[in-house]
């Protein structure tokens, strides 16, 4: 019987996509294709997904393995371990899939996964992405704006927030009781927040669709803000007039603010938020005001104490 262990070698000796697939190619025309997962060639196993390049996204910095990228997850409905999600997760169904978009707006609907990914063309958007435990990655997003799905339901002058809730089934999910955690997840934006550019539902990563652990089949991605606000396999979108709760402030309000700005001058109650280590490197890197988005976002927070609305 062959007994498949997890590879010692650390995140650094991971191989990144573009030479693994020059690898796997190789071995195919050799006709060794079926050597490829022996050899350690990490596969994503989505499906191709055509995207053009956004200039919204990051440029001149080095994308994160991919292995790393789908080993090393957040994602409590399938575990606390951060290598727990790609192993509890593999049988998760995502299709057929609906997201509801209601509340404070004139044409609710129901979208259709397929219909919701027609809304825009495809875009890869490689972005920074900072975890508040003071990790980081650069990742290669497929996805469009979420402004383009709030459109189309046309948000009232009462809609000033937008509230997510993610899918949460205990028996596709049973590590959630687990978790600690109030399920379904929810998270929240200010409106604008949400409408900006930078803003994504991304639907893959590395080319592909998202692995099940990333989040499959929709999830949210907000470059200038802590990771845990990226939730995850969304099933509800509803305009609200005041602030929605959130799942981790609702279960620990002192460490886990509404905003979640990544700001190296806030540190979480137990670690420094100043600086950061990228996945794949040793050395610890100062931490960027707004992830380096400042630029684009500071403007919306004009006036607002970022301190406190942390």
């Amino acid at each position: 019987m062959l007994i498949r262990k997890r590879s010692p070698l650390p995140y650094s000796a991971v191989t990144p996509k573009d030479q693994y697939v020059n690898r796997r190619q190789l071995l195919q025309t050799a006709g060794l294709a079926g050597l490829g997962l022996a050899a350690g060639v990490p596969l994503i196993g989505g499906t191709k997904l055509n995207a053009v390049k956004s200039p919204l996204s990051t440029t001149g910095e080095k994308l994160t393995p991919v292995e790393a990228v789908t080993t090393y997850n957040n994602f409590y409905e399938f575990g606390t371990g951060k290598d727990e999600p790609e192993r509890n997760a593999t049988k998760f169904v995502t299709r057929p899939w609906t997201v509801s978009v209601e509340g404070e707006c004139g044409k609710p609907r129901t979208f259709d996964l397929d219909a919701i990914m027609k809304l825009a063309p495809l875009e890869e958007r490689v972005y920074r992405m900072r975890c508040v435990e003071a990790w980081s990655m650069v990742i290669p997003w497929i996805g469009f704006p979420l402004s383009e799905v709030l459109k189309q339901v046309q948000p009232t002058s009462k809609a000033k927030y937008v509230a997510f809730q993610s899918f949460y089934d205990p028996k596709q999910m049973p590590m959630g009781k687990f978790g600690g955690l109030p399920f379904p997840y929810v998270e929240g934006l200010r409106l604008d927040e949400a409408m900006h550019p930078l803003v994504i539902l991304a639907s893959g990563l590395y080319g592909e669709t998202l692995p099940n652990q990333n989040g499959a089949p929709l999830r949210l991605v907000i470059p200038w803000k802590y990771g845990f606000k990226g939730i995850k396999s969304i099933a509800k979108i509803r305009l609200v007039e005041k602030q929605p709760p959130t799942t981790w402030a609702l279960s620990n309000g002192s460490e886990y603010g509404f905003y979640s700005n990544v700001n190296p001058k806030v540190d979480h109650p137990r670690w420094t938020q100043s600086k950061e280590r990228r996945i794949g490197e040793f050395q610890k890197r100062d931490t960027l005001m707004f992830n380096g988005y400042g630029d684009r976002v500071a403007s919306l927070y004009n006036g607002m104490d970022l301190k406190k609305n942390y």
